[in-house]
C-alpha cells in the first residue's frame, strides 16, 4: 500500500506517473512527489506516530515508498531541538532552539535526502549515481549507496572539497573525481558523464525524491513543538532544499489535519560573500542573478544560482520571512561562541543561522519571546580546518603550567 500517488511539475502543473525515475518536468522544472492527502487524512492519526521508531521513516506514509519497497536507512532524523539557553537570552532572544542535524549518519542533514533517493533508485533499477557536491552531499549518497549496493560516482571541486569529505567517499567505495574548475563546470562536466555512459545524475532538486528526506525536518519540528509550529526558521541556503522541503511539509500537514494555517517564517541564511537570494529577495526579484565570484569559508552556501531559485523566493515571501547575509567573520566568532558557551562545536552553516537570528533581533524583526529555530546542517567536525589549534608541547619529565587564561584565548578561530 502506498499514498503516493504521481510526480507533479511545480511550474507547469504537468503529472507523471511513479514507474520510473524522471529528474525534471518535460518544461525543465523541478518535479514533486504528491499523495493521496485526503485518504492519510481519513485512515492515519498522528496519535500512531508515539509507537513508532524515532527516525524520519516514523512518517512513512508521506513518503514516496510502498510497504514492498524496503528502506535504505542508517538510523536518519529525529535530530533534537537543543535550547540555546546562554547565547540565546544574551543577544536577546530568550527561545532560541538549535535543530542539530549533525547528529544524523556521515555528521550532516543530507543523510535524509540520500536515504530517500538511494531507496528509490533502488527500487526503480537505478544502479549506477553520479553526485556533482561541493562536499558534505557526496558523503551521504556514497555511504547510502554502499549500503544499497549501487555504484555511486562523486565529483567534487579539488580547491574547495573539503578533505573530510573526500575520505569519507573513498572509504564507503565511491569513484570520486575532483574537478579543477568552477562549479558551473562541476556540473556541466558531470552532467555530460552521465549522459555519455548511462549514470544517472543526482543533483539537488533536479531530481524529485531529495526533497521528500529534506521535508521530514519540517514534520519533525511540528511534532516536537507537540503540533505548534515555531514563529521563525532560520536555515542555511545554498540549493535549498531543506527550506523548500519544509514549506512542502507544513503544506501536507495541513491538508491531512495535522496542524493549523500558521507558518514559520522562512528566512534564508547566506553568506555575504555569495548571496544570490538575499540580492534577489532585497530587489523583489522573482529569480536569482549568478553570483559571479564566490568568496566565503562556508562550502554548504557556495551555490552561484539555486536550480530552484524561483520556489525559495516564493517560499521566504509566502510566509513573510527574510533573507539575509553574514559575513564570514561573524560566522566564525559565532561558532567559536557556541563551543565556548554552549559546549556546541557546530558547522559554519549552523552558526552563521544563529548569527542571523542576532541580527534580525537586533533590527526588529524578531521579537525577543517568539519561539527561533537555527538550522545545524553539520557536525563541526566536518570543518576541522577552521579551528586553529597551535598548541603546546611539554616534555616528559617537564612540569604541566597551567596559567590562568581567557576561555576565548583557548579556542581561537582559523582565519581562512
Amino acid at each position: 500500500m502506498s499514498y503516493y500517488t504521481h510526480l507533479e511539475c511545480c511550474e507547469c502543473g504537468r503529472t507523471h506517473p511513479t514507474d520510473r525515475w524522471l529528474g525534471v518536468c518535460s518544461c525543465g522544472r523541478s518535479l514533486f512527489a504528491r499523495y493521496d492527502l485526503p485518504r492519510i487524512r481519513a485512515e492515519v492519526r498522528r496519535e500512531s506516530l508515539m509507537h513508532r521508531p524515532p527516525t524520519m521513516w516514523r512518517y512513512r506514509e508521506f513518503m514516496p515508498l510502498g510497504r514492498d519497497e524496503p528502506v535504505v536507512t542508517l538510523g536518519e532524523g529525529y535530530t533534537p531541538l537543543v535550547p540555546l539557553g546562554t547565547v540565546g537570552p544574551a543577544g536577546g532572544l530568550h527561545r532560541l532552539f538549535l535543530k542539530d542535524e549533525g547528529r544524523n549518519p556521515t555528521g550532516v542533514f543530507k543523510a535524509r535526502g540520500a536515504s530517500v533517493g538511494v531507496s528509490k533508485a533502488r527500487s526503480l533499477g537505478v544502479r549506477r549515481l553520479i553526485v556533482p557536491t561541493v562536499g558534505s552531499g557526496g558523503s551521504a549518497w556514497a555511504a547510502y549507496g554502499a549500503r544499497a549496493g549501487l555504484e555511486v560516482a562523486v565529483t567534487m571541486p579539488v580547491s574547495d572539497a573539503p578533505m573530510i569529505a573526500r575520505k569519507d567517499c573513498v572509504a564507503t567505495g565511491a569513484r570520486v573525481i575532483l574537478i579543477d574548475g568552477t562549479t558551473t563546470d562541476l556540473f556541466r562536466m558531470s552532467q555530460r558523464a552521465a549522459d555519455r555512459y548511462g549514470w544517472t545524475p543526482i543533483i539537488a532538486l533536479r531530481e524529485p525524491f531529495r526533497v521528500e528526506g529534506k521535508k521530514t525536518m519540517g514534520f519533525e519540528l511540528a511534532e516536537q513543538f507537540g503540533w505548534e509550529l515555531p514563529d521563525v526558521v532560520l536555515y542555511p541556503t545554498g540549493g535549498g532544499v531543506g527550506l523548500i522541503g519544509m514549506w512542502k511539509a507544513f503544506e501536507e500537514l495541513q491538508a491531512v489535519g495535522w496542524i493549523g494555517s500558521k507558518r514559520p517564517r522562512l528566512v534564508a541564511v547566506q553568506a555575504a560573500g555569495c548571496a544570490p537570494v538575499v540580492r534577489a529577495f532585497d530587489a523583489g526579484a522573482d529569480a536569482c542573478e549568478p553570483w559571479e565570484r564566490m568568496d566565503t569559508v562556508v562550502p554548504g552556501v557556495k551555490v552561484a544560482k539555486a536550480f530552484a531559485d524561483r520556489l525559495i523566493l516564493k517560499a521566504i515571501r509566502a510566509t513573510g520571512g527574510a533573507a539575509v547575509a553574514i559575513e564570514d567573520a561573524e560566522t566564525l566568532a559565532t561558532q567559536r561562541r557556541l563551543a565556548l558557551e554552549e559546549g556546541l562545536y557546530i558547522s559554519p552553516e549552523g552558526a552563521m543561522t544563529v548569527a542571523a537570528g542576532f541580527r534580525l533581533r537586533d533590527g526588529g524583526a524578531i521579537k525577543a519571546h517568539e519561539t527561533i529555530v537555527a538550522f545545524n546542517t553539520a557536525a563541526g567536525m566536518r570543518y576541522p580546518h577552521l579551528v586553529r589549534d597551535d598548541l603546546p608541547v611539554v616534555r616528559a619529565g617537564d612540569e604541566i603550567v597551567l596559567a590562568e587564561s581567557p576561555r576565548s584565548d583557548r579556542v581561537a578561530p582559523a582565519t581562512g
